[in-house]
């Protein structure tokens, strides 16, 4: 067992293969360590997020190590059918590779017994383990722009079934009806992490019934829009799109989803704490500026973040310029304008007692991978702002960072692993001491970079595993992807670094056409545990 360095608050335990990564995932579960925050199965690793206040890095490495080495816990959850048509572009192709008839690979796929692993990908994308060594496949070479949902796959020893349309290099040998995938279902991914998986032949079994999802309860906020004459404002124009978002949806990686949640938390936080609103009241996120809106009835904003100029134009036709990182009391009718922000990415708007918005699994955050959240505000749309909270807010204060330009070099600290022994000792020198080009290809979900492309001292396939807010995953072409808020909850490449949590929030606000130099603060170092195999 190794213990593989991810940032101050998280680690990656790697083990031998799957069965010793469940089986001490399951014992992890049923004697909790208090201080884990949360644990995310993969291939052959566990990702430990815990609090570094509650207990020590050595004390839980030691409490992990304890329970490792146990036995895998039979399978015992729910036992879900699932119907396919054996239809699948791949199927003549996986047949040939496998040395079999394309009969015997819907044979041997319908007999096996699967089992939900993990998940991760997508929401709803669970990895199923447990089909016949036979039907062991690797991907496809060149993976799909566009695989669509329902779509069933192999890949390695693992079968699965894409819960929406999506790229994908599974070899694809069927599809379902099923929806894997349901955000009005409770839970939502229909195939939970433990659940006992049948695939059914529907050209054997016939027809077959189609349940109806059990809707879930709508959940409100518990403050409600005023009675007479709730304060709005009216989205007169906007710029690139602009999304609600809170501090995210944690506790979801059962489903296949990360937390998501503000890019700049620190500034989101700022905003709602100088109208008095609580942390994680909702607000918007708004990249580039270039929003202009209208006050319904009277209102306190405050706008953070990327310095986009502000200004408000009254019913009088008088326009002012206000200050940004301030309370800023608004009448019935101002128009507020934004501007294109001099310095940083993306601006928080708060307006005193929050956006009557309604919650998607329990947040309010859009999270724009997974296509998760409340809709995006359209020009014309007008929303609902909450009944003020009661306590004060704060006049202005000062923001955390400067906000960095397209015209810098930014230096982010980086913590070295879980994956830097992948890489060549000279890959290693180029990350740290070359000067990485911000891309237009960015969006929350990473900023791809440009430079010097880092090569691989291992060119095998790396098992999926757990990645986080600040990873540093570099594909096959050797040029890194600095994952932001909306990353995938597991990935298939190497990570040669973490961004060092005091920088997540930096990174997310830089601006394309700047540059980046990575500092490492820590050298790799993984720890091997003596007496555990790997």
């Amino acid at each position: 067992m190794r213990i593989l360095p991810v940032r101050g608050d998280c680690m990656l335990v790697e083990l031998a293969d799957l069965g010793e990564a469940l089986a001490l995932f399951d014992a992890l579960e049923n004697d909790p360590v208090e201080g884990i925050r949360e644990i995310i199965p993969a291939a052959r690793t566990l990702l430990i997020s815990f609090d570094p206040n509650a207990i020590s890095r050595d004390r839980l490495i030691d409490a992990v190590s304890a329970l490792a080495g146990g036995e895998r816990i039979a399978a015992s959850g729910a036992l879900v059918e699932i119907p396919v048509q054996y239809d699948g572009e791949d199927l003549a192709e996986v047949a040939g590779i496998l040395g079999m008839s394309a009969e015997e690979v819907v044979r041997l796929h319908g007999e096996s017994d699967y089992v939900a692993a993990f998940t991760g990908f997508a929401p709803g994308f669970a990895y199923l383990s447990g089909g016949d060594p036979r039907l062991a496949v690797p991907r496809r070479k060149s993976p799909r722009t566009q695989v669509p949902a329902g779509a069933v796959g192999l890949a390695g020893a693992f079968s699965g079934v894409y819960p929406k349309t999506s790229p994908g290099g599974w070899q694809l040998i069927g599809t379902t009806p099923l929806a894997m995938f349901d955000i009005d279902r409770t839970p939502a991914s229909l195939l939970q992490p433990g659940n006992r998986i049948k695939f059914r032949n529907m050209a054997e079994d016939g027809a077959y019934e189609i349940k109806a999802s059990a809707k879930s309860a709508a959940k409100t906020e518990a403050r409600v829009p005023s009675e007479n004459g709730a304060a709005a404002i009216e989205i007169v124009s906007l710029g690139l799109p602009v999304v609600f978002q809170d501090l995210g949806r944690s506790g979801q990686a059962s489903q296949g989803i990360s937390i998501s949640g503000a890019a700049d938390r620190t500034s989101f936080k700022a905003a709602n704490r100088l109208v008095g609103n609580s942390a994680n009241t909702a607000a918007l996120e708004i990249a580039l500026g270039g929003l202009r809106f209208r006050m319904k009835g009277r209102g306190v904003m405050a706008l953070t973040g990327a310095t986009a100029p502000i200004t408000i134009t009254g019913q009088d036709g008088i326009t002012v310029s206000a200050p940004h990182h301030s309370a800023i009391a608004l009448d019935d009718g101002d128009l507020v304008a934004l501007g294109s922000p001099v310095s940083g990415m993306r601006s928080y708007l708060a307006l005193r007692g929050g956006f009557a918005v309604t919650p998607v699994l329990e947040s309010a955050a859009t999270d724009t991978l997974a296509q998760i959240g409340p809709a995006s505000p359209a020009v014309g749309d007008t929303l609902l702002i909450l009944a003020a909270p009661a306590g004060a807010f704060v006049a202005s204060e000062t923001p955390a960072f400067d906000m960095p330009s397209a015209s810098q070099t930014v230096v982010l600290d980086v913590v070295m692993g879980p994956r830097t022994d992948w890489f060549t000792p000279e890959a290693v020198e180029s990350f740290l001491s070359q000067e990485w080009s911000v891309t237009p290809q960015s969006s929350r979900v990473g900023i791809r970079l440009s430079g010097d492309a880092l090569e691989r001292a291992n060119h095998g396939e790396l098992p999926s595993e757990a990645t986080v807010r600040g990873a540093l995953q570099v594909p096959a072409s050797g040029q890194p992807v600095l994952f932001l808020a909306d990353h995938p909850l597991t990935g298939g490449y190497p990570v040669i670094a973490n961004v060092a949590g005091h920088h997540l929030d930096l990174a997310g606000q830089i601006p394309v056409g700047a540059k980046i130099r990575f500092n490492a603060i820590t050298d790799f170092a993984p720890r091997l545990i003596p007496g555990k195999s790997i």
